[in-house]
């Protein structure tokens, strides 16, 4: 079944630059950095890849490349982002039809003109008449302005078979816990709050899509995997070794903490780009001092 491959953890890819441009060979880097560590799946151009500030022949070059790179190694997720309008949504379907080689793909509500539950309904029912590939759902109101409420998450996964899953961003945890209990029996629920996964894993969740997997691949895998195999005792204590980092990835914006973190491991540079900016001096700073206490060796 598609869904089993999106189960587990799957990673949001930076897109690393370097003078402004795309630096494909950091982008490698990060690709086996996050294969070394153990995730289960690779989402490229998410949100945290930046995918709405590349354009259209970036975009086609990043997923080709990122395809070649894993080599069937693991399932890879292609971000469809970028369209308030579903006219324009359904564009960039057509656009990205001619990449080959993705498992499904990933797509939030539309942001900044607030639809009613009826309008994001009808949104992703019009992807779903198009979409060669599965779709998960994204739900990110931090992002789009507006909630997609459980009711109409579960209508859409009742609707059709080509909604394998939702990625679950709202912070609500009884709304999480409500489509958890009411999904149909193969609709995956992933956390898209890192802090937030362990609690929804208990709850019945089935992974996560992270942002700090990009940088702690080891740690973050192996605390969801110990989490979804029953061993919270191990769950809770790598959980509670990640806790300190989680706010410092975003106090200054994502994905510039997470790209400060991977300068700190020299993976790739902290460059973003305009609007975002890099992290300020202070924040790379505790990151620093926090991944040196994360990786310090335990005391015996």
């Amino acid at each position: 079944m598609k869904q089993q491959l999106f189960s587990g953890t799957g990673v949001a890819l930076v897109t690393p630059y370097r003078k402004g441009k795309v630096d494909f060979d950091a982008l490698e880097r990060v690709i086996e950095h996050v294969i070394k560590g153990g995730v289960d799946f690779i989402v490229s151009l998410g949100s945290t890849g930046e995918s709405v500030m590349l354009t259209t022949a970036e975009c086609k070059e990043v997923f080709k490349f990122t395809l070649q790179k894993v080599n069937e190694r693991l399932p890879v997720v292609a971000g469809l982002f970028g369209a308030n309008s579903t006219a324009h949504l359904l564009e960039r379907v057509k656009v990205y039809n001619d990449v080959e080689g993705f498992s499904a793909i990933m797509s939030s509500s539309p942001s900044y003109v607030k639809p009613t539950q009826e309008g994001i309904y009808q949104h992703y029912m019009a992807l779903e008449a198009v979409s060669p590939l599965p779709i998960i759902i994204y739900n990110v109101p931090g992002r789009t302005a507006s909630n997609i409420a459980a009711d109409t998450t579960l209508r859409l996964a009742k609707a059709s078979k080509k909604f394998i899953a939702v990625k679950e961003a709202s912070g609500q945890m009884d709304q999480i816990v409500s489509i958890i209990k009411h999904r149909p029996d193969d609709f995956l629920v992933l956390s898209g709050d890192d802090s937030l996964t362990l609690p929804i894993l208990a709850c019945g969740g089935n992974g996560v899509i992270s942002v700090i997997a990009n940088a702690l691949p080891e740690q973050f895998s192996s605390m969801v995997r110990a989490a979804m195999n029953g061993e919270f005792e191990t769950a809770r204590s790598l959980n509670l070794g990640l806790h300190d980092i989680h706010p410092l990835l975003y106090v200054d914006g994502n994905p510039a903490g997470v790209k400060a973190l991977l300068k700190i491991m020299g993976i790739c540079s902290g460059e973003v780009r305009s609007p975002l900016m890099p992290v300020r001096e202070s924040t790379y700073d505790r990151l620093k001092a926090e991944l040196e206490k994360l990786l310090a060796p335990a005391k015996v």
